[in-house]
């Protein structure tokens, strides 16, 4: 079997690892108000509990991790070169970045509550990726041909992928707070597991704390594309669409930081605000690529 196809079949391995780590972490969600009222663990922390489900959803996290790390490397070995010049490795890259961030946070924290929702993304991500953004494994353009590919690009990706995670925490804050006050999702015994959660406070607190890493992240690689920029075309900067919202992106979470430390918006305008941010993300990396032309074009379908 050759190289690249290995990686494609790692890539299917670790989204099939992810599906049943969704279903563990969905077992686990949904049980956990029955550990609450057991009698032996009544007044005990959730993670007190034994919680099997959880435990085989944190294994299953791990592992398929471990396979998307591998098949990334493979495709890197593959193409001979960094493996994330092109929407197709973008992807697989970014779930990865999400997963890991995922996995390192609940070794300092208890955030098995998000596991449904972070491998769902994921996975769809993986399928999303080898479905329509596939590309051979091939050489890069020559624009490319710098180790600002892997210093610019790495860091853009990986900011992505801790973005990805304080959206999802964020959008579960909504949730529990519409519940918490008697919104639309009070009563209805379909939307009971989000009284498993932690309170909207405590997921706004670490939505916060991970989308300040994010917003450090995402301006190193600013700063980086500007430099590579210079070094590539002569300019720090040209007004490209993808330079543009780049910028967009980094002024809504610059706001949204500037908004939550000092003039006090917290709960639902927060998180808001934290969605606004991420579909920028998105927009950046689907409608900037796929239909806007720009000098980074090359990053889009037709990258090889």
């Amino acid at each position: 079997m050759e190289i690249s196809a290995l990686s494609v079949l790692l890539v299917w391995s670790t989204a099939t690892a992810l599906v049943v780590a969704l279903i563990a972490f969905a077992i686990d969600l949904s049980r956990q108000a029955e550990h609450r009222a057991a009698p032996v663990f009544a007044g005990l922390p959730v993670s007190m509990a034994p919680r099997r489900a959880a435990g085989v959803g944190v294994s299953t996290t791990w592992l398929a991790t471990i396979l998307l790390i591998v098949a990334i490397v493979l495709r890197g070995v593959a193409a001979g070169r960094t493996p994330w010049s092109n929407m197709y490795e973008f992807t697989l890259v970014g779930a990865c970045a999400s997963l890991l961030a995922f996995v390192l946070l609940n070794l300092r924290r208890d955030v098995r509550f998000l596991g449904t929702f972070v491998t769902g993304v994921a996975a769809l991500f993986l399928v999303l990726a080898v479905n329509a953004f596939y590309l051979p494994a091939t050489g890069l353009f020559p624009a490319l041909q710098s180790y600002w590919l892997v210093i610019h690009v790495g860091v853009a990706v990986g900011a992505a992928g801790i973005f990805t995670v304080s959206f999802l925490i964020s959008s579960l804050q909504l949730l529990r707070d519409s519940r918490d006050d008697g919104g639309a999702l009070t009563g209805r015994d379909g939307w009971r597991w989000l009284e498993n959660l932690p309170s909207a406070n405590t997921l706004e607190a670490l939505s916060f704390r991970l989308n300040a890493v994010g917003f450090v992240a995402w301006t190193f690689t600013l700063i980086g594309g500007a430099i590579w920029a210079e070094s590539a075309w002569g300019r720090y900067w040209g007004w490209d669409p993808k330079e543009v919202w780049s910028f967009i992106i980094w002024v809504v979470y610059a706001a949204y930081l500037h908004a939550r430390t000092t003039r006090g918006w917290a709960g639902r305008r927060s998180a808001y605000f934290v969605l606004v941010g991420y579909a920028c993300v998105l927009f950046n990396f689907t409608v900037v690529n796929l239909i806007i032309n720009g000098k980074h074009s090359y990053s889009g379908l037709t990258a090889g």
